[in-house]
Order: C-alpha cells, then structure tokens, then sequence
C-alpha cells in the first residue's frame, strides 16, 4: 500500500477524505502548510480544529511553520487579481510544492490535497499545478477529484456532526477582500 501525504487547507475541507482514508487503511498523514492564512490568529484556529479533527481518528498530523512572510512575497504584485487568477497559481504552487518536498524527503509515495474541494477554487487549476510539480519531483499526485462519489455530502454532514470551526474563504486576506464572504 503506497504512502500518501495529504496537503490539507483545513478540517472542514478535508475531514471526509480523512474519514474514508481512515477507513480504507490507508497508510497517510496530514501536512497542513498555509502560509496563505491571514492573520495568524486565523491561521492558528484553522490548524488547531485540523489538529484536533486527526486526533479524534488517530491520523498523523504535521504542521510545517507559518511562513506568511514568505507567502506575501510570492504573491507580490497579484493583490488585485480576483479568484482563480494568477495570485491563486502562485499560492497553490508555493504550498504543493512545499508539500512534494515534504513527500519526499520523508519517504512518502504519492501526494494529494484538498485545496481543489471548496466551491470557490478552481479545481482543475490546482490538478495542472500539482501534476507539473509532481514531475518536477518525481514524486506522483493523486488527481483524484474528492468532492466526487459521496464525499462532498459526507463532508457537510462531518462539519455538523463535530461542529467543527469553518469559515467562507481560503484565509488569504485577499479573498477576504474579493467578497468571498
């Protein structure tokens, strides 16, 4: 059974795959890297009810540093840009490849995320993102579309079931911005 990392944006957008992986026997762990979620404050709600999600099903959990500073770097000079553009690319890209490396130099076999579940991003956009830096690390991404066969509605009976925390935009202060809400 191949080792899965799963990039995760946060519970409410993971929890039923994390629910059927768990299921499955699956041999995974969820990385949570956002450096995208602002203020920290929010970041450190998002992380804590992932946390504590995994904990509740006994999944591995890894959080990698808060690198926000780092994040608005890459994105400099895309504030402006609406949803789904560019700006996107640049944060989707930062973070899957932030997660291949992690994969890899952690023996992981594959790699997968959820960042294309929420209605509000595109998910072909993360697919060709996280295909081109899988070859460029030789490590395979899973393309599978997780809002697909039941898990979306699973997902939105999870969130009520164990109240979890959510929220109406990805955590960038630009969606924020965007009218997300």
């Amino acid at each position: 059974m191949p080792r899965l990392l799963l990039a995760s944006c946060c519970a409410p957008c993971a929890c039923a795959l994390i629910e059927k992986l768990g299921k499955d026997k699956a041999d995974f762990t969820v990385l949570f890297y956002n450096p995208n979620i602002h203020p920290e404050t929010e970041y450190e709600k998002r992380r804590i009810e992932n946390e504590n999600f995994c904990k509740k099903l006994r999944v591995p959990f890894v959080a990698l540093p808060y690198e926000s500073k780092k994040w608005l770097e890459t994105v400099k000079g895309h504030e402006a840009e609406a949803e789904r553009n560019t700006r996107c690319s640049l944060c989707f890209n930062m973070r899957l490849t932030r997660a291949a490396e992690y994969a890899k130099e952690n023996g992981f076999d594959v790699f997968t995320s959820v960042f294309g579940i929420s209605r509000h991003k595109d998910f072909n956009q993360v697919t060709t993102i996280a295909r081109q830096i899988a070859e460029e690390y030789n490590i395979p991404y899973d393309d599978s579309n997780w809002r697909k066969g039941g898990l979306e509605q699973r997902r939105q009976q999870l969130i009520s079931d164990y109240n979890m925390y959510t929220q109406d935009h990805c955590g960038c202060p630009f969606s924020i911005r965007d009218g997300i809400l």
